[in-house]
C-alpha cells in the first residue's frame, strides 16, 4: 500500500497540474481575503478569519476535483490499471492509497494560508487579538471538509475514462453535499423536515465546526461521509476489475 501511495504522491508532484492548481487556489484565496472589496478583511475591520473559511469550501470545489480527477481515470485511460491490480495489494489498499495521496495534497495546499493567521494576528489591535481557538476548529473542519471531498473525487474518477467528466461529476457532488440539502430543506412541502434535510448536508456540519465547537456528532458525520464514498468507489472499482 505505501508503494502505491508513494507512487501516486510523486506522480502528483512530478506534474505541473498540481503545481498550478495549488498555485490558482492560493492565489485566488488571497485576493478575496485581501483586495477583492466585498470580501476583504482589511475593509471589513475585525481580525478574524471567519470570511476566509466561508469562501474556502467553494474553492474546494475546484481545487479537489482538479487533483482527484486523475486517480482513476488515468490508469484506466493509460492501460496502467491493469497492471496495478496485478500487484500483490488488495483493491481496498490501493483506493485508500490514492484518497491519502490525493488528501496529502490539499493539506500542503492549506499550509501556506496560515500567513494569513499570522498577519491577521499582526494587524490587530492590540497585536495578537484574535480568536485562535475558532481559527483551529476552522482549520479542523477543513481539513474533514477537504476528506470528503477528496473521497468524492476518487469515487469519481473511478466512474470514467476521461478525466474532464471526472472533475465535473465531483465537482456536481461535492456541491450538492454541500448546498443542496440546504436549498431542497427551503421546499415548501418539506418545511416539516427542514432540521432533518439540514443534518444530512456538508454546510451545517462545517459551519459548526467553524465556530470552533468541535463536536462528535460533526466529525462522525465527515467519517462516515469520506468512508461512505469510499466503500462506492470499491464497489464500483470492484465491479470493473
Amino acid at each position: 500500500m505505501y508503494a502505491v501511495f508513494k507512487r501516486e504522491l510523486f506522480s502528483f508532484l512530478s506534474s505541473m497540474v498540481a503545481y498550478i492548481t495549488i498555485g490558482i487556489f492560493l492565489l485566488i484565496s488571497g485576493l478575496l481575503l485581501w483586495f477583492f472589496p466585498d470580501t476583504s478583511i482589511l475593509d471589513y475591520g475585525y481580525a478574524e478569519m471567519g470570511g476566509f473559511f466561508s469562501l474556502v469550501p467553494y474553492l474546494f470545489m475546484f481545487l479537489i476535483p482538479a487533483i482527484t480527477m486523475r486517480s482513476f481515470a488515468e490508469e484506466r485511460r493509460e492501460g496502467t490499471y491493469e497492471l496495478l491490480i496485478t500487484r500483490p495489494v488488495t483493491v481496498s489498499q490501493i483506493i485508500v492509497a490514492k484518497f491519502l495521496a490525493s488528501l496529502v495534497l490539499v493539506f500542503f495546499s492549506l499550509i501556506p494560508t496560515l500567513v494569513y493567521y499570522y498577519s491577521i494576528s499582526k494587524l490587530g489591535f492590540p497585536e495578537g487579538n484574535i480568536d485562535s481557538g475558532a481559527v483551529i476548529g476552522s482549520y479542523i473542519g477543513l481539513f474533514f471538509l477537504g476528506a470528503a471531498f477528496t473521497a468524492i473525487g476518487i469515487f469519481a474518477s473511478a466512474l470514467t475514462k476521461n478525466q474532464v467528466i471526472a472533475f465535473v461529476i465531483c465537482a456536481a457532488l461535492c456541491a450538492f453535499a454541500f448546498l443542496g440539502f440546504d436549498y431542497t430543506s427551503q421546499l415548501p412541502f418539506l418545511q416539516n423536515f427542514q432540521n432533518s434535510i439540514l443534518s444530512f448536508g456538508i454546510n451545517q456540519h462545517y459551519t459548526s465546526m467553524s465556530r470552533g465547537v468541535l463536536d462528535t456528532r460533526d466529525l462522525i458525520y465527515f467519517i462516515t461521509l469520506t468512508v461512505l464514498f469510499l466503500v462506492f468507489t470499491k464497489v464500483i472499482i470492484g465491479g470493473k476489475r
